[in-house]
C-alpha cells in the first residue's frame, strides 16, 4: 500500500528512545523516494489523459497525489527527527562524536554537523567580549563550584586554571572546579561522584 515504506521510517525513529541516533535508513529512505517518483510518473500519464476528456481518472490522480504529499511529509519528518537528535548529541558530546555516533550518521549528516559545529563555535566566540563564552559548559546551573569525580580511565595530567597538575588515573578520586570537569564527563573520562 502507499505510504507504508514511509510510514515505517517515522515508526523507527519513535521506536528509537531519546537521545539514540538509530543507523540511517538510506535503503528505506531511498525506496520511499523510488515510490514517489513513480507515483509522480503515473500521474503526469493520468493527467494528460485527464485533459482529454478522461474524468473518471481524476479521483485516482487525487488518491496519488494524497500519497505523494504523505510520503514527503514523512521523509521531511524522518531527516528533521534525526538532525534535532545530531544537534542535541553536539551539546552532549561536545564538538567530537564517539565513533559510535558517527557510524549511524549518513554522509549528509557529518557535513550538516560540522557545519553546525562551525557556526556554534563562531557564535560562541563572538559572546563575552572578544574571549568567547562556552556554552556547553554548565548546562544545569552548579549547586557548587567544585566537584568530587572519579576517573574511569587513565587520561594522564590535567592541568587546573591555577597551574597545578593532577594526574587522571583510572579509579583516581579528585576534588576539582566543575567547570573544568564537565567536559571529560561528558566524553566518559570522568564520572561525577554525588554524595
Amino acid at each position: 500500500m502507499f505510504g507504508e515504506k514511509a510510514a515505517e521510517l517515522v515508526r523507527e525513529l519513535h521506536r528509537a528512545s531519546d537521545g539514540q541516533l538509530p543507523a540511517f535508513n538510506e535503503d528505506g529512505v531511498r525506496q520511499v523516494l523510488e515510490e514517489m517518483k513513480a507515483l509522480y510518473e503515473h500521474n503526469q500519464a493520468d493527467v494528460n489523459e485527464a485533459k482529454s476528456g478522461h474524468s473518471e481518472l481524476i479521483p485516482t490522480i487525487k488518491f496519488r497525489h494524497c500519497s505523494l504529499l504523505r510520503n514527503r511529509r514523512c521523509i521531511i519528518a524522518y531527516l528533521y527527527d534525526r538532525l534535532l537528535r545530531i544537534r542535541a548529541l553536539r551539546w552532549e558530546y561536545g564538538s567530537v562524536l564517539p565513533n559510535a555516533v558517527r557510524f549511524h550518521m549518513s554522509a549528509d549528516e557529518m557535513v550538516w554537523f560540522n557545519q553546525y559545529k562551525k557556526s556554534l563555535a563562531t557564535y560562541m566566540r563572538s559572546l563575552g567580549g572578544g574571549d568567547g563564552l562556552d556554552l556547553t559548559q554548565d548546562i544545569k546551573p552548579p549547586k557548587s563550584l567544585y566537584i568530587e569525580v572519579r576517573c574511569l580511565q587513565d587520561y594522564g595530567e590535567f592541568e587546573i586554571d591555577d597551574g597545578t597538575t593532577v594526574l587522571l588515573k583510572k579509579n583516581s578520586q579528585h576534588f576539582l572546579p566543575r567547570w573544568k570537569c564537565e567536559q571529560l564527563i561528558r566524553q566518559g573520562i570522568l564520572e561525577h561522584i554525588i554524595s
